[in-house]
């Protein structure tokens, strides 16, 4: 099979397209014949060294396409099956054995590539919103990269729940794409400065919940946005990690909670992951969340659809086709 293999972490050229055997799934493991491929920031940190890896390996997290061979101990999928997956090391390639526990069958009338578009992304949305920060109606929060691929997904499911949205972008072309999704407001962040936006369309009081996912450029702005007892939720770093801080500022600031959630903790059982995808694929189906797909590149360029996502010129998900 063609896949992508890392063996040295570093720049996107690392990202080298090879011809491996098609290794059998495992106990317990699907093997699908993948159709569509997530990229993600999370692949990003694992290629630079950010995150440390074992070497070589298959980048990629996520995908879809049709089961082709399962191991054993396998009852909940078969043969020919349409599926989607998250949270699996391997994706970058034709072919994946993924544990059938993060697999979701996938509905008839969703296609591979919005399957692969929504899954991980929408569930970070599903969980950001409903559970490490659970908004409710009335509350104001502010979502970073709004017109990124979460930050989209984000920005309706926080409307679905009846809060006020306000996103940061950088480009008129992503403004516009952050107030189709449903932002109340919008901020140029290359042009305004969001902290003083953020007090003046809150009249001071600031926001329940911040949803980050910058890092180093935005959290101590990101802190004075928000109103006493509100929550940081710093979900990731696209600008570089952010350093060390004393816990008492949260006490100066507020009493306020700084929490640095996972997807994996939050999709921990069987039971969870399989609610947070139904009802993401419920809203897909009902035409309650709109899924914007960037990009869908050959596998040979991944290479460029990492630093399409490095340099921020996405609006929506990017994905890769073997």
């Amino acid at each position: 099979m063609k896949a992508i293999q890392v063996s040295e972490q570093g720049g996107p050229e690392v990202l080298r397209l090879d011809e491996l055997a098609i290794p059998p799934p495992g106990p317990g493991q699907a093997q699908v014949k993948l159709a569509s491929i997530g990229v993600n920031f999370r692949d990003i940190y694992q290629r630079s060294g950010v995150y440390k890896m074992d070497l070589p390996y298959i980048p990629g997290t996520e995908g879809s396409g049709f089961v082709t061979r399962v191991g054993s101990d396998v009852d909940e999928v078969q043969v020919g099956d349409r599926i989607v997956y998250s949270g699996a090391l391997g994706s970058y390639a034709e072919y994946a054995n993924v544990p059938v526990r993060r697999t979701i069958k996938l509905p008839a009338s969703v296609d591979f590539s919005v399957a692969a578009a929504v899954m991980g992304q929408g569930m970070t949305a599903h969980y950001l919103a409903y559970s490490a920060y659970p908004l409710k109606s009335g509350d104001t929060c502010l979502v970073h990269a709004a017109a990124g691929g979460v930050g989209l997904l984000l920005t309706q499911v926080a409307k679905l729940l009846g809060a006020r949205v306000i996103g940061t972008v950088s480009t008129q072309e992503k403004a516009r794409a952050a107030r189709t999704a449903g932002c109340d407001h919008v901020i140029l962040y290359t042009e305004q400065d969001f902290e003083a936006e953020v007090r003046r369309f809150t009249e001071g009081r600031g926001v329940q919940v911040v949803y980050d996912s910058v890092g180093k450029t935005t959290f101590d702005k990101s802190i004075n946005c928000l109103a006493p007892r509100g929550y940081m939720v710093l979900y990731g770093q696209s600008s570089g990690m952010v350093p060390p801080i004393d816990p008492q500022m949260l006490n100066q600031h507020g009493s306020l909670f700084l929490t640095r959630p996972s997807g994996i903790h939050y999709t921990a059982t069987r039971d969870e992951l399989v609610w947070r995808a139904r009802d993401i694929f419920d809203w897909v189906i009902s035409g309650k969340l709109n899924v914007h797909i960037d990009a869908h590149l050959p596998l040979h360029q991944a290479a460029k659809a990492h630093l399409r996502l490095e340099e921020r010129r996405n609006i929506g998900k990017v994905l890769l086709r073997p």
